[in-house]
């Protein structure tokens, strides 16, 4: 849009009582978008343009519908979105599912441009401005407990943002359990050639946990930082103090489990540890939650008492992240 100036995304308004992510089902092509005294339908097709998604607003205080002026070149339609309010007037939107260079879009609502334009118009208007996202993209680093869910957040994250996000894969010289596969889930390695490799400094973390060697490879994460994704690595708290120590600058979440009953129930229902196992996997759990809330490397802090807000709430610190990482044209 060429009126409008470029700026860099400022931190989404404090205090806020819309600024949290809006959630919408895989295949809804609308969403709603609270801010004051008026809710913002986004999506379906505009009704003057079948080429862009659909602006509507309802006042809330007159209890109507309108259709606004839509200034700029606004996104396809998608089959899904996210928003999240920001600070002057705007809402980032995310269409989900889409490539990366059509990913991210803001909707001015009432930014100085849209105020003055409404003045010049003397009618509605909104604006959409198209995002584009820096080259800083910090990899996130997901720790916690065996048995917290770390995995099943990491895919539900991957799921809804396939072009955002990728796995690095991790090296483990422990068995593949059922249905896990070499390369998905982790490289599963021979213990000699995994220390050799360690060695000659091919690893940017290792731990020895439960008797096995766990680590992440400086190639893994080079791979997924090469095809523009943003990298994340699921590693334990021994892991996450080595990334912290090296050079690489990464944004560190700790999940932890509601209790360690709860956490004893979840291990126990995996059906694939031993006796024996399961306490020295409680037992390892006591003291790495305890050092994970203590030692100050984890910049966010998460309790999967519930999966579906525990998800929400890592969701929204990812639009924070790309809210401070996007520039609006």
């Amino acid at each position: 849009m060429g009126e409008a100036p470029a700026v860099l995304v400022d931190h989404p308004e404090n205090g806020h009582s819309n600024g949290v992510c809006v959630k919408s089902e895989p295949e809804n092509t609308e969403i709603t978008v609270d801010v004051g005294d008026r809710i913002f339908l986004i999506g379906g097709t505009h009704e003057r343009n079948n080429f862009s998604i659909g602006v509507q607003i309802y006042d809330k205080i007159s209890n109507n519908w309108f259709s606004p002026i839509v200034l700029g070149t606004g996104p396809k339609p998608s089959k899904g979105y996210s928003a999240f309010v920001l600070e002057q007037g705007r809402i980032l939107v995310i269409k989900k599912g889409s490539p990366r260079n059509d990913s991210i879009w803001f909707l001015e609502v009432d930014s100085p441009y849209v105020r003055e334009q409404k003045k010049l118009l003397r009618k509605e208007v909104v604006a959409w401005s198209k995002g584009v996202r820096g080259n800083a993209e910090k990899p996130i680093v997901i720790s916690g407990p065996s048995g917290v869910g770390k995995g099943t957040l990491i895919s539900m994250l991957m799921k809804e943002f396939p072009s955002m996000f990728g796995f690095s894969v991790s090296h483990t010289t422990r068995s593949p359990r059922s249905m896990e596969m070499d390369g998905v889930h982790y490289h599963f390695a021979d213990k000699k050639v995994m220390e050799k490799e360690i060695k000659d400094g091919k690893f940017l973390e290792f731990a020895s946990v439960h008797g096995n060697l766990y680590g992440t490879s400086i190639e893994s994460v080079e791979a997924v930082t090469d095809s523009g994704k943003r990298c994340i690595l699921d590693i334990d708290v021994q892991g996450a103090r080595s990334v912290r120590a090296s050079s690489l600058d990464a944004i560190f979440i700790f999940v932890c489990p509601p209790s360690m009953k709860e956490l004893e129930d979840r291990l126990r229902a995996r059906g694939t540890e031993t006796e024996e196992q399961i306490q020295k996997r409680l037992r390892n759990a006591e003291a790495e939650i305890k050092e994970g809330i203590s030692s100050g490397i984890f910049g966010l802090i998460l309790y999967n008492d519930n999966l579906e807000e525990c998800y929400k709430k890592l969701k929204v610190n990812h639009l924070l992240l790309i809210a401070q990482n996007v520039v609006m044209f």
